[in-house]
């Protein structure tokens, strides 16, 4: 057992490597600026996209690039509902027929769940004659 022990060193997470021989990628700091004044500095590689907007790691709030363009907002596509989508296929006037359609099936108990179809009720005569006959 003895043979097997970690001597002289932690456990976890602490790493024996060191940064002798090993060049690091150029980099660059950017500024942002908060919306109370508040100025914060972030570090990026020089070959990345610097992004107008970066959230302030101690306080949460949104900086600004310090001397950045606000760039163009992309054009968005309007959000298509279900709706939409279903006047491209038919006209209002084919979706009305078809509602008709299918109500008259629904109330006629041809389509739909059954515990929404409910027996036919007897009619008051056949009650009563099976009263007397009781």
């Amino acid at each position: 057992m003895a043979e097997r022990a970690l001597r002289g060193a932690r456990l976890g997470t602490q790493s024996f490597e060191d940064e002798r021989g090993v060049e690091m990628a150029p980099r660059q700091q950017v500024e942002y600026v908060c919306p109370d004044g508040h100025t914060f500095t972030v570090t990026m590689a020089d070959e990345a996209e610097i992004p107008f907007e970066w959230e302030d790691p101690k306080t949460g709030q949104i900086g600004q690039l310090a001397n950045g363009v606000k760039p163009e907002g992309k054009a968005e596509k309007p959000i298509r509902t279900h709706w939409d989508m279903l006047l491209e296929r038919r006209s209002e006037a084919e979706l009305e027929e078809i509602l008709t359609e299918r109500l008259e099936l629904l109330r006629g108990g041809e389509i739909g769940p059954p515990h929404l179809h409910r027996p036919a009720k007897k009619s008051a005569a056949k009650k009563s004659t099976t009263k007397k006959s009781a």
